[in-house]
């Protein structure tokens, strides 16, 4: 016997009984000047080189400050800080510290002795620049305690404006039992000088006298003195340690210290970055930025701010001109340093409005035919004219089509094009049409263009088996096997004998292999061996 597959829908399958067919300080300072060659290492500087601190009471300690000073081209790492010495250390040195060029940090050397007698010391401070080993040597002198004691024993002033003073005050007392005399005030170093102290001065138990010491540097940099109190009688002196630091006012510094906006187009903006330094010795408080003239804006300056000496703060200026011609402005930067209105002067220059055109091609762009559930392509392109156009988003007014191949914002040289790819996904059959609309600096923003598709529905398919009947005896019908792909067991599809010799199977999928076998059977329900297998490829979506 045979059978025959016909068509069903778009499918045609021919079937034959065995045949298939198909604390710590830290400060900046100016740059070198010009026609001074800057190292282009590191290099550390101390100021002062050595420290003496004169007379200390056995027992107790004075403090002087100690500045290191990255004087090279290049930044250095302090590593370590060694002290030698008896009763010598240091206080308010955190380790390592980086220093930039011309940038300086402070700390305090101090001098506890415990017994009497002179003391020598040193301070070694490793670092990477080109002094690898910086020495600073220490002197003291420890005697014992006297009747006149000091309190405080050292002053530390910090940095203090040259030609303005600081003062602190300080107290002596006579812990002894008699009477003692105050006969001289000797200040070794200058900068420092007392107020209030009227020599001789005779003490009795336990009185005491309270005067202020001054600190008025003349000069920038450094200095140490000591105060040496002379008793009557006495060959040794109460010495009382002093430090400070003459610095320059806070001063502010422009950079550029005028901006120049040129050839802006109308409806245009263009931004530059100003930087403003504080270039002196203390700090200095920015409390307000004004900005004036016609199209001028500042942005990403908060105030107040406070710049430590050094320490410079960057904001954004923004020329946004609405006509074309030339404009003047100016920045006024408020603070409470020595300049305490920095202007920075401001010009810019607009030109009529050029601004290209934006074309997309083809105006209407056809997918074509589409199987609903699947999806298509079409190309399509942006075209610029005239000038420039940047193009900043697309908008699709159909969810079954989608614009890939751009990234936004994509700008777009006149006479240059960028391409695109239209996708078509049906969820339907039938006709779709939508527009996309692209978003661009062009003067006849947004250009459009019309998308169109076709779902059609998927083809439904089926397989019609015909073969040639049996010529054994008492045949009463056939059965119908099916396998699907080349392995496995076959399996009867026909719910009940067929009695003609064709079979329709329409529970088919898109894609898949089949493979069908038949069988005659008789009045006593017995079959016959199977035909030969034949197969039947559906069509993939």
């Amino acid at each position: 016997m045979g059978r025959l597959p016909t068509r069903s829908n778009a499918l045609v399958v021919i079937l034959a009984l065995g045949t298939m067919v198909g604390c710590q300080g830290f400060s900046s300072s100016k740059p070198a000047s010009q026609g001074t060659q800057t190292p282009v290492t590191g290099t550390l500087n101390a100021a002062p080189t050595s420290i003496t601190f004169g007379n200390v009471q056995v027992g107790t300690s004075q403090a002087q400050s100690e500045i290191l000073s990255n004087t090279g081209g290049n930044t250095l790492t302090i590593s370590q800080v060694a002290v030698t010495g008896a009763g010598f250390s240091t206080a308010g040195l955190s380790l390592p510290v980086t220093l930039s060029p011309g940038q300086s940090m402070s700390f305090n050397v101090v001098f506890s002795p415990q017994s009497a007698g002179s003391a020598t010391g040193n301070l070694a401070v490793t670092n990477d620049g080109s002094n690898s080993l910086l020495n600073i040597a220490l002197t003291g002198t420890a005697v014992v305690a006297g009747s006149l004691t000091a309190s405080p024993t050292s002053f530390t002033f910090g940095s203090v404006q040259v030609n303005t003073s600081q003062t602190q005050t300080e107290t002596l007392k006579n812990s002894g039992a008699t009477n003692l005399t105050i006969s001289q005030a000797t200040f070794i170093g200058t900068g420092f000088s007392d107020t209030g102290l009227t020599l001789p001065l005779t003490l009795a138990p336990n009185q005491s006298t309270t005067f202020a010491v001054v600190f008025a540097p003349t000069a920038v940099g450094a200095a140490n003195s000591i105060l040496s109190i002379t008793v009557s009688g006495s060959t040794t002196t109460v010495d009382i340690a002093l430090s400070g630091a003459g610095v320059t006012p806070a001063t502010l510094t422009a950079t550029p210290a005028t901006l120049s906006f040129t050839g802006v187009q109308v409806g245009k903006t263009q931004a530059q970055t100003e930087t403003v330094q504080n270039t002196g010795g203390l700090n200095a408080t920015i409390s307000q930025g004004t900005v004036s003239g016609t199209g001028f804006s500042v942005s990403g300056l908060s105030t107040p701010v406070t710049l430590t000496p050094g320490q410079s703060t960057t904001f954004t200026l923004t020329f946004a001109p609405q006509s074309s011609g030339s404009f003047k402005g100016s920045v006024a930067i408020a603070s409470n340093a020595s300049n305490t209105n920095l202007a920075i002067s401001l010009s810019g220059s607009a030109t009529g409005s050029t601004q290209g055109q934006l074309s997309v091609s083809p105006t209407t762009i056809g997918v074509g035919n589409v199987t609903v559930g699947t999806s298509g392509t079409q190309t399509g392109s942006l075209n610029a004219t005239g000038a420039s156009v940047t193009v900043t988003g697309v908008t699709v007014g159909s969810s079954e089509f989608a614009i890939s191949g751009l990234t936004f914002p994509v700008t777009i040289p006149s006479g240059q094009s960028a391409g695109f790819t239209v996708t078509f996904t049906p969820q339907s059959s039938g006709l779709a049409s939508t527009s996309a609309s692209f978003t661009s600096s062009a003067t006849n923003s947004p250009g459009a263009a019309t998308l169109t598709g076709t779902g059609v529905a998927a083809p439904a398919y089926s397989v019609s088996l015909t073969w040639v009947a049996s010529t054994s005896q008492n045949i009463v019908g056939y059965n119908v096997y099916r396998r699907i792909g080349t392995t496995g067991s076959f399996t009867q599809i026909n719910p009940v004998v067929n009695s003609t010799t064709a079979y329709t199977d329409s529970s088919v999928t898109d894609g898949q292999t089949y493979y069908y076998e038949t069988t005659a059977v008789n009045s006593s329900n017995e079959e016959s061996a199977p035909s030969t297998a034949v197969s039947a490829k559906i069509p993939a979506p």
